[in-house]
Formats: structure tokens, sequence, C-alpha cells
């Protein structure tokens, strides 16, 4: 009997161990099987460029209290698919309206860049240039991004557009915009109407680019941040300052209106029997408007970068999103007001150096100033003057 349980024991022992062998056998190559697949998911969000565009969205709770927006980030050649692929993003909801895009890629491609953009105007997308952020531990610095080529041509579809900052660069090739090629046999050519009509509905000045790229003969054109911002090619993150004129009441009312990324600027101007008011609008929001305004020492406007009307110490007051200030100015210097280069409204806080508020620069608003400065004469019963001021 006690040899028999010996026997039994043993015969146990044997079979727990073949187990054992079987199992590991079975999950060695489950383990190398999800070891491969995490390598190659990645890739896939590298930042090192590859033979096709990776697509990294970084949607975390953190990224979403600092940035605001969730981060996108493009990585490599812009090819034939990337469009689909991303508008297949889109349309799944892994990638948000309204998200940073930040590109380091390349790619000959310009119809696949072109498609690019207008994705990311669709979605009234952010475009940078940029590379992922490295996690701290590892100690490196983040290498700097160099968008060319079809890139470039995708940087223009953000609805704001950020220059390159540091030693980041964007190139646009000179020669697509006069004879741009197909990057494929299989793929129809860009003519110049369509890449024009591409600039078009991005907002784009093609009288603006068009010296630009011809200065390159042929050769990669790098433009600096200045160039970008200069021909509006970047905004920084502001719609073009836009003027409109009407009559209100049948008085002349003019409106300045500037959208930017996370509120809106504008200021009126309408004329009336005493004089000229002139009041601006800061929307930032309700409660960052009333604690601006709790905290004010005093309200004013600049013109050309000058205090003007000091004697007036009206404060600013809040309308519903707005910080508002307003003054009153005689007819006799409507003239200065309208042909005035730079215009701001400002807000003194009353325990430190720091003013809230906004500037508009009126420059190549002339032909509507014009007109709205003419209106008034003829509206208000004041004394015309001899000529403009």
């Amino acid at each position: 009997m006690p040899y028999r349980h010996a026997v039994n024991r043993l015969s146990r022992s044997r079979y727990i161990l073949g187990g054992a062998l079987l199992l590991l056998a079975c999950v060695a190559p489950m383990r190398d099987l999800q070891a491969k697949t995490t390598t190659s998911s990645h890739k896939s969000t590298s930042s090192e460029p590859s033979s096709s565009l990776a697509i990294q969205v970084n949607n975390d709770r953190l990224t979403l209290t600092v940035a605001k927006a969730p981060q996108v980030y493009l990585t490599g050649v812009i090819d034939a698919n990337a469009p689909q692929r991303f508008a297949t993003m889109v349309q799944t909801g892994k990638i948000a309206p309204g998200s940073d895009i930040y590109l380091n890629a390349t790619g000959d491609d310009i119809h696949a860049g072109i498609a690019l953009g207008r994705l990311f105007r669709q979605g009234s997308m952010v475009t940078h240039l940029g590379t992922p952020r490295l996690p701290r531990h590892t100690g490196m610095v983040g290498k700097p991004a160099t968008c060319t080529g079809a890139c470039a041509y995708a940087f223009l579809g953000g609805l704001y557009r950020w220059a390159p900052t540091g030693a980041d660069r964007i190139g646009f090739p000179s020669a697509s915009a006069n004879d741009p090629k197909p990057a494929s046999a299989d793929q129809a050519p860009q003519t110049p109407d369509e890449f024009t009509a591409y600039l078009k509905d991005m907002d784009i000045d093609a009288s603006a680019l068009m010296p630009l790229l011809a200065a390159g003969h042929g050769e990669m054109v790098w433009l600096t941040a200045d160039q970008m911002i200069a021909s509006r090619l970047a905004n920084n993150g502001r719609l073009p300052l836009v003027a409109t004129y009407q009559l209100q009441e049948g008085a002349p009312y003019l409106v300045l209106d500037e959208v930017k990324r996370g509120g809106e600027h504008r200021m009126t101007l309408q004329c009336k029997k005493e004089g000229v008011t002139l009041t601006a609008y800061n929307t930032i929001g309700a409660d960052h408007a009333r604690q601006i305004v709790a905290r004010s020492a005093r309200s004013f406007f600049e013109i050309n970068r000058v205090e003007s009307q000091p004697q007036q110490q009206d404060n600013a007051t809040v309308d519903d999103q707005s910080v508002v200030v307003t003054r009153t100015y005689p007819a006799s210097q409507l003239g200065s007001l309208i042909s005035a280069h730079t215009i701001g409204a400002w807000v003194r806080d009353r325990s430190s150096s720091l003013r809230y508020g906004f500037e508009f620069e009126l420059d190549g608003l002339d032909r509507i100033m014009n007109t709205y400065y003419q209106s008034c004469w003829q509206y208000a019963p004041w004394q015309a003057p001899s000529q403009k001021s």
C-alpha cells in the first residue's frame, strides 16, 4: 500500500511537470507575438520619419488641461493615402475638431498635402511645426521639426497657423507652384489653377506667396517666421482684422472685428450729434472679465501707442462675456482716429504694472475708413472741415 501511494505521487508529479512544459511552450510564442505587436505600435507613433505618415494623437487629461485641445503629431512622409487615413480618424472621433496639428514631415505629393490641408480647415484645426514631447525621465531633448513640400501646403490649411520658432524650419518647393507634377504616374497633376484655388479657399493671398517662391530659382525656399507673418502665411492665432461699415438708425457705424483663438476683439466707432463714440469689447469670458474689472485702476485708449483722452477717467465695465471701454471724442478728432496706424484699448491693474487689452493695426483699411469719415461729416451737423487732419 505505501509503495502504491508512492507510485501515484510520482506519476502525478510527472503529469504536473509535463503540463507545465506544455503551457510554457504555448506561452512563449504568445509573448513573442505580443512583443512584436507592441514594437509595431510604437513605430507607428514614433517621431522618426518612415515610409509613410505616422499619426500620433495625445488627448490625455494632462494634455487637455494644459493645451486646452488634443495634440496630433504628423511625422514622416505624406503619402497618397495619408489624407484618407486622417479623414477616417476624424470620422471615427479619434481626431477631434479644433485639434492642434504638429507637423514634422516631407513629401513630393503636393496633391496629398493639399487634401490634408482641406481636412484641417474643415475641422477648424490649428497648425504648428513640432515633434512629440519626450518624457522627462529620458533626459533627452526633442529634435527640431522640418516641414517641406507637401507638408508646407498642408500647414496652410490650419485656421490658425503658428510661424516656426527656434530651430524648426518650413520649406516650399519653388517649382511646384509654377509647374506642379504628380507624385506617381497614375496620379493627376496638380494644375496651377487648382493650386491657386486652394490658396484662395484657405484665405492665403497668392500674390504674397508667389514672389517668395519665385526667389528660390528651383530650389527649396526656406521661409523665416517674419516672412510667414508678413505674408499672412502664418497668423499666430489671429484671423485678419475685418472692417464693416453700415448705417445704424441712420447714423454711420463702423465695426472693427478680430477673431483669435480663445476670444474676440471688437471696436465700434459711431457718429453722433455730440461727437464720435469709440467702444472696445475684449471678449474673454464672463468670469475673467469680472476679475479684470474688479481689479482695475483705470481704463484708457492709445492712439498710435500714445494714451488718448487721459482727462476721461471712466472705468471699464462688464457686458456679458466682455470687458468694455468707452470714450467720446469731439468731431475735430475724427480724422486722427480713422487715420491712426494703431488703436489700443487697455485696463490697468491697480496692484501691479500689468495691463489687459488689445491693439488693432489699421494699415490697409484706408478705403473703408475714408468712406466712413465722409459719411460722418454728411450725417452730423458739424462744421465741415477744410481737409482731413
